[in-house]
């Protein structure tokens, strides 16, 4: 399984969120925290066992640099990040 990191998107595997697409924002130990920027926000991220996403090898960079140098995340860079992430993958 690949390395989970900060700034990843994620496609959930179990749940009632199922293959829905998230950005981990912070990792705990087997637990990630995900946001999607709208129904799961930066202020009550989803609290996700790791084997229950599937990873994918894109990483937003954008976030990743400002939560290693903790600034501010708003929901608008998640929800702006996954959309360019969802149109490149349909293409």
């Amino acid at each position: 399984m690949n390395k989970l990191q900060c700034g990843q998107v994620v496609k959930s595997k179990a749940g009632r969120d199922k293959d829905k697409i998230f950005v981990i924002i912070e990792l705990e130990g087997e637990y990630a925290y995900l946001v999607d920027g709208n129904l799961r926000r930066i202020e009550k991220p989803k609290h996700k066992k790791t084997k229950h996403i599937q990873p994918t090898n894109n990483i937003i960079q954008e976030i990743k640099d400002k939560l290693e140098k903790d600034m501010k995340v708003t929901n608008v860079d998640i929800r702006r990040n996954l959309a360019l992430y969802q149109m490149n993958d349909l293409s």
